[in-house]
């Protein structure tokens, strides 16, 4: 009992390492050195287990499982090869049921770890508690097999050992990938808050130079509009593009004074699935143009209290990318649906899609996918949308086409 609390310990100790220095460490990440670290951490739970019928019990099997859950599958290995190391020297009559112990409990989490990679949070932690009791169902079998093969009969007194022993080994476990998970989370809190300064900081800049732009701007549009009349001929027309191209620079300096701080000034109850009918009907000639063709699917009697020329701006920039991002013969859907205490809408298309990378910089100011294009739009919309207390999700794959959902709290009576 001694030796499995010493060795709960010692499991424990990676992590805490990992928490305490991991931010400051750059080998935190590395799969070749947190594969050694939880194998050191293995080695010694090994070196410090308690041994009867010729088998070493311990819970060498707790860093392994976190190190292949949550380092990645290299890391396991490195892991699985330290253990037979220190379990050849120490060596023993049942060695090569050791050796059968260690991999067939080395395999279990190796496999799973690819398919929990996708988990977080609750559900990753369920899943390494589950894998954690592949483990102890082999030794089990292997102090069976072995009882078997020395022609000894299995001693029930040692029942009590083994359901302490799964107590443990769960317990490990289970304290290991919580800390795990508190670790990362401590972690994208951290990249949140940075973000969020940043964003403040840009969003500031942005509004102070728009500002300062925008003066200068109406003055020589002013002018411009004055000339237009008295001009023939080509100057008309240069002075009707240069009217256009002012009107663009308008627009832009518009969206970063929306993106520094959206402003809810016209609030209104007003049919939800109205506003998506005309957001439709504005934009199925740019759709048609593109030879993209436009469906909805609305659900009616949905009401929300919001300002509606500000979320029209958001949905019109969502589903317009969307057009943009589709090829010709493409779809792109629009869907609502009534939620408890909130309306979803979904917009999708089956067009060229987004990588893992650049989905994950969606929203950041000067970015776009597109050959042109400042990233603004999409910037706008996610702050128009949190601005209304409402959500916005990405899913992207690369050639597959992106689904973007939209949640928004409904108009409460």
């Amino acid at each position: 009992m001694e030796k499995l609390f010493l060795n709960i310990l010692i499991v424990l100790a990676p992590v805490l390492l990992q928490s305490v220095f991991g931010e400051r460490w750059r080998y935190a990440k590395s799969p070749l050195v947190m594969g050694l670290l939880y194998g050191i951490a293995s080695c010694l739970c090994l070196l410090f287990s308690y041994r009867d019928l010729n088998l070493y019990w311990d819970l060498r099997y707790v860093p392994m499982i976190i190190a292949a859950i949550y380092v990645g599958p290299v890391a396991g290995v490195i892991n699985y090869v330290m253990i037979i190391m220190t379990r050849t020297y120490l060596g023993g009559d049942a060695l090569w049921f050791g050796y059968l112990s260690m991999t067939l409990g080395f395999l279990i989490p190796f496999l799973a770890s690819f398919k929990i990679k996708t988990l977080t949070g609750t559900a990753r932690i369920k899943a390494a508690i589950l894998v954690s009791l592949g483990p102890l169902l082999v030794m089990l079998a292997i102090l069976l097999s072995y009882s078997a093969y020395a022609h000894e009969p299995f001693q029930f007194k040692l029942m009590p050992a083994v359901i302490v022993f799964g107590i443990l080994l769960i317990l490990g476990t289970w304290f290991s990938a919580m800390l795990q998970e508190i670790n990362e989370e401590h972690t994208k809190m951290k990249v949140q808050i940075q973000k969020a300064e940043k964003m403040k900081t840009l969003g500031e800049l942005a509004a102070s130079i728009a500002h300062e732009v925008r003066n200068p701007l109406t003055v020589v549009k002013g002018f411009l509009q004055l000339m237009r009349p008295s001009e023939i001929g080509k100057n008309q027309q240069y002075l009707t593009i240069a009217m256009e191209e002012l009107e663009r620079a308008e627009t832009i300096i518009s969206d970063y004074l929306n993106f520094s701080k959206p402003k809810l000034t016209k609030l209104e109850s007003f049919s939800f699935s109205d506003l998506l009918t005309n957001i439709s009907i504005l934009l199925t000639p740019m759709a048609m143009k593109n030879a993209v063709e436009l469906t909805c699917h609305l659900e009616d009697n949905i009401y929300i209290y919001s300002d509606r020329g500000q979320l029209q701006q958001a949905l019109v920039n969502v589903i317009k990318n969307a057009i943009e991002a589709t090829q010709a013969n493409g779809e792109v859907k629009v869907s609502s649906m009534r939620l408890v205490g909130e309306v979803q809408i979904i917009i999708s298309d089956n067009g060229k899609g987004m990588s893992k990378e650049q989905l994950s910089r969606i929203g950041h100011l000067f970015y776009s996918t597109k050959d042109v294009g400042t990233g603004l739009g999409t910037a706008v919309t996610i702050r128009i949308i949190e601005s209304m207390n409402g959500k916005i999700v990405y899913e992207s794959k690369e050639g597959v086409g992106t689904t973007v959902t939209i949640t928004l709290p409904l108009k409460q009576n």
